[in-house]
């Protein structure tokens, strides 16, 4: 069976749109947000000058330093990764300000029917998995969060379905320190965070083997793709 050819430049945008997209989808929902963007999630929460979008700035900076001490090494290249992030973040801050819906101004998180949350939860989680999926075999880039497992796992030579797992718990039981820290009580934190946890590995390696059995993906700019390898 032939496949179908995506250029990674292609699916890097689509990924990145439909990222924020989604997390938007799980906030509004108000079960929980993904384990990964729950910390930013919370300190926004906790201040409210800074938007979901900024908040998201300032953990995956300090995410970004502690990649490079890691590494032991800062490459200009690099900082690709942390202009991905604040693309995505504008994304974000963008697609809560245009769909009331998503904008916890008009519509406060948790305020619409059941039956709706569910919904913009359960396509939130699985476009979600699915975006992180198709930023793994793009070579630009992806924000931080991935950046951040992409890079160590290659460097230390792990298995990157079962690091991301090990990292999506570690940022579950920081979100969890953080809103007890800061509330006294779990927000931005909850039963759909937990479903995130246990299943978001799960799946994105599900859309990962669906992607390389049926999607070819390919540089349109092979040179720019070869200067981009860790």
């Amino acid at each position: 069976m032939k496949k179908i050819k995506l250029y990674s430049e292609i699916a890097y945008v689509v990924a990145l749109v439909l990222m924020a997209f989604s997390v938007a989808l799980t906030a509004s929902a108000d079960f929980g947000v993904s384990m990964i963007v729950a910390p930013a999630y919370i300190l926004s929460l906790k201040f409210s000058a800074l938007t979901f979008g900024q908040s998201e700035y300032i953990i995956q900076a300090l995410l970004f330093i502690t990649f490079c001490i890691l590494m032991r090494r800062v490459k200009l290249i690099y900082f690709i990764s942390f202009l991905t992030t604040l693309i995505y973040g504008g994304i974000l801050d963008l697609w809560r300000t245009l769909i009331p819906a998503l904008n916890p101004n008009i519509t406060p998180p948790g305020s619409m029917t059941l039956w709706l949350r569910l919904l913009f939860f359960a396509v939130g989680m699985v476009m979600t998995a699915f975006t992180v999926a198709l930023f793994f075999r793009t070579y630009i880039y992806p924000q931080v969060y991935d950046f951040f497992v992409m890079g160590i796992s290659k460097k230390f030579n792990l298995n990157i379905d079962k690091f991301k797992i090990i990292f999506d718990f570690s940022c579950l039981a920081l979100a969890c320190i953080a809103t007890l820290l800061f509330f006294g009580r779990f927000r931005g934190v909850g039963i759909g965070t937990i479903v995130m946890t246990l299943l978001n590995g799960l799946i994105i390696s599900f859309f990962g083997k669906l992607l390389d059995k049926y999607v070819e993906i390919v540089p349109f700019f092979p040179k720019l793709e070869a200067m981009l390898k860790l």
